[in-house]
């Protein structure tokens, strides 16, 4: 009975639901996992010899794929939609204004950070375990490296999420001079960096260019992109990707739409526009698609454990690699033809894996039923809280993993939870 009234309230959430939004970010998170698992190339040369390469990204077309398969903006652009859906529901339950903004942003960091602590717990100990077995440092730097990259998402996410209710605000007051701001903040970042060529200068791009993207989200809630007609979402699609060709070589940008998420710039703005536009166009096919139970049953499955899967498959990669290099079986030469046939089936025991994992940890991207303290202090020490969650995760960006970042990670989410939650509650508790 009690699975049953579940099901049933499971099934009313989603008749709510535009289902192509999830549908969009749990196919933005997937296609991170396989292209995640395509970069990673550990093998035997004919000699004998340990390869360790970055494969896919030494594929002739590999730029040319990311103009298609960076989706990074388009989950911003789902995001943004999210935030305003649900700062929209806070103001129907008369919880707007500061107290209102307060929850929205504890709600949405609670969301990240409860799911990323037990990560931050797991890579300080197996870093600290490995320094102090004296393990080859370039080893561990590598692999460290290559877990710790997609934690810039956390930074990002959180401080986009946490102005949230500030750029709503501005986009209810001036739409339009709200996002040709952003354009030109970010303009004006990109030009300085690349007239200086030094690469730290382009930070700034971190909170502008997603926010930026974010407000797309918001455009795209009050209808904007829905109200337009197929042949002009389709010219929006063009006109961006003619843009992105023109600007690339003259500005100087990577062709490579990845090495452009670090740090972001114009061209991640453009892509946010074309796949906004792309995703409405789009729009009945995908709405028929999720009208399937099938279909439905993937995104809810996906979706409830989404943040498991994106911050747990690297690590999960990188142990499926490691026991593959200690067991006496032959290991393909990355790029080879037997080692593309063979990332399907490691990709599907990467999933059962996390999937394993998500058994337990799924627990943590439950946001605790008592998460607002009725006397609880208000927007500054909530913005101390989101500070203190995405200075690992920025740091990580900006210097790579290493055992100290990770325990960073681990103070400063075990801080930020602290900060948020109501009093004496527990901290990971479900």
């Amino acid at each position: 009975m009690a699975s049953d009234a579940a099901e049933g309230d499971v099934a009313q959430q989603l008749a709510q639901r535009d289902l192509t939004l999830d549908l969009a970010r749990v196919a933005c998170v997937l296609l991170v996992v396989v292209i995640h698992l395509l970069f990673v190339g550990v093998g035997r040369a004919p000699d004998g010899s340990l390869v360790i390469e970055r494969t896919i990204e030494a594929q002739p077309w590999f730029a040319g794929a990311t103009w298609v398969g960076d989706i990074m903006p388009l989950f911003f652009v789902v995001g943004g939609f999210a935030a305003m859906a649900g700062w929209r529901s806070l103001e129907r339950r008369g919880a707007g204004g500061r107290a209102g903004a307060s929850s929205f942003v504890r709600t949405r960091l609670m969301r990240l950070a409860r799911p990323a602590l037990p990560l931050f717990v797991l890579l300080a100990i197996a870093l600290g375990a490995a320094w102090a077995l004296g393990v080859d440092p370039a080893m561990v730097d590598t692999v460290a490296i290559g877990v710790g990259s997609p934690l810039w998402f956390l930074a990002a996410y959180v401080l986009a999420q946490s102005l949230a209710p500030l750029m709503i605000r501005l986009h209810r007051r001036a739409r339009v001079e709200t996002m040709l701001a952003l354009a030109v903040g970010v303009i004006a970042v990109d030009a300085v960096r690349l007239l200086s060529g030094f690469e730290l200068l382009g930070l700034p791009n971190v909170v502008l260019v997603w926010v930026a993207v974010q407000q797309l989200g918001f455009w795209m809630h009050d209808g904007w992109f829905r109200s337009r007609s197929p042949r002009t979402l389709g010219l929006i699609v063009v006109v961006g990707f003619a843009s992105l060709y023109t600007v690339v070589p003259l500005a100087g940008y990577s062709w490579s739409m990845l090495s452009n998420q670090y740090p972001p710039t114009v061209p991640m703005l453009v892509l946010g526009l074309a796949q906004a536009a792309a995703l409405t166009l789009l729009h009945r096919p995908l709405s028929a698609l999720m009208r399937t139970r099938a279909a439905r049953g993937v995104v809810w499955f996906a979706g409830s454990r989404l943040m498991t899967i994106y911050l747990w498959h690297l690590p999960v990669i990188m142990a499926v690699v490691g026991i593959q290099l200690l067991l006496p079986i032959p290991l393909p030469e990355p790029g080879s033809a037997t080692w593309w046939l063979t990332r399907i089936p490691v990709l599907l025991i990467v999933l059962g894996i996390v999937w394993l994992l998500s058994l337990w940890l799924v627990r943590y991207e439950r946001s605790p039923s008592h998460l607002v303290d009725p006397v609880h202090p208000g927007m500054p020490v909530t913005a101390a809280a989101v500070l203190l969650f995405a200075a690992a995760p920025f740091l990580i960006m900006v210097l790579g993993l290493d055992t100290a970042l990770a325990t960073v990670g681990v103070v400063g989410t075990t801080l930020a939870i602290w900060l948020i939650r109501g009093r004496g509650a527990r901290l990971l508790a479900p």
